[in-house]
């Protein structure tokens, strides 16, 4: 092939075309969501319109790409072994899975499973947000912290920081009476010090305000006998509604933050 190809591409949840020469390099990419061919050599407009031309619905801006912010600077100077922001949700638990899958055949399922299954619920929930055009959230997942635990997830946004623990409550009644949790028949157990703890870390790491949240995923019926200090109680289908608050934090906070928490460094001296 002469000219330039169109080379499909997926990026914080929208889809995007690349251009790019038969020498591999890219001149261009379309953003279909935002209606705009990003343009990184100008030479080459009339070419990549013309490759552009069988995927364009519409009228669609042509210009050079935004002038990198701060914040996106220095996300560019990541090393990528210290980039969480690709942390799938529930990355550890399918870490500890692949490690020890456990037995083929069990006569009960493997919680890891249900808990994986879980995280990966909210955690959609919370990309859907990141995905949002104009909405300045962004989502990470499963932050590793010095000891072996994880900040399940961490949602940064105009209404603030919140630091998510996610426990599988898949069709059973929960009950929350400080600091126990009751999910099904099972003992009660004292999550609501896990998750206070968890959000004062990422505070303590962030230099800055992380409100604690509890997430019941899929559970049949919520019973909170007394408010929990500082701890917000949610079902999986009340996530969205994290993004509803806003004048917090103005957008440049935003990226400097996100740009902070996505840094495995940030994380290892706690």
């Amino acid at each position: 092939m002469d000219g330039p190809r169109v080379v499909p591409a997926r990026r914080h949840g929208r889809d995007w075309l690349h251009v790019r020469l038969p020498d591999g390099r890219n001149i261009a990419w379309y953003d279909r969501e935002a209606a705009r061919v990003h343009l990184l050599d100008a030479e080459h407009e009339e070419e990549v319109l013309a490759a552009l031309g069988p995927y364009l619905t519409g009228p669609v801006a042509v210009g050079p790409p935004p002038v990198p912010t701060p914040a996106d600077l220095a996300r560019l100077s990541l090393h990528p072994d210290d980039d969480l922001a690709p942390n799938r949700p529930g990355e550890a638990l399918l870490a500890d899975l692949d490690r020890a899958p456990g037995p083929a055949r069990r006569l009960r399922p493997d919680p890891r499973r249900a808990e994986l299954d879980a995280q990966r619920t909210v955690g959609d929930a919370l990309d859907a947000l990141d995905a949002m055009d104009g909405a300045c959230w962004h989502a990470l997942h499963s932050l590793p912290l010095p000891g072996g635990h994880r900040v399940h997830h961490l949602l940064i946004g105009p209404g603030g920081l919140y630091a998510l623990h996610v426990r599988s409550a898949h069709r059973q009644r929960v009950t929350v009476a400080e600091p126990q949790v009751h999910i099904g028949r099972r003992p009660p157990e004292p999550v609501l010090h896990r998750v206070r703890a968890d959000a004062d870390r990422a505070a303590h790491a962030l230099t800055a305000e992380v409100r604690p949240v509890l997430v019941l995923a899929s559970a049949r019926r919520l019973t909170v006998a007394a408010v929990p200090r500082g701890v917000r109680i949610l079902t999986d289908a009340d996530v969205p509604g994290l993004a509803r608050g806003g004048g917090v934090l103005k957008p440049a906070d935003v990226e400097a933050l996100y740009a902070a928490a996505r840094d495995r460094r940030t994380w290892a001296g706690l």
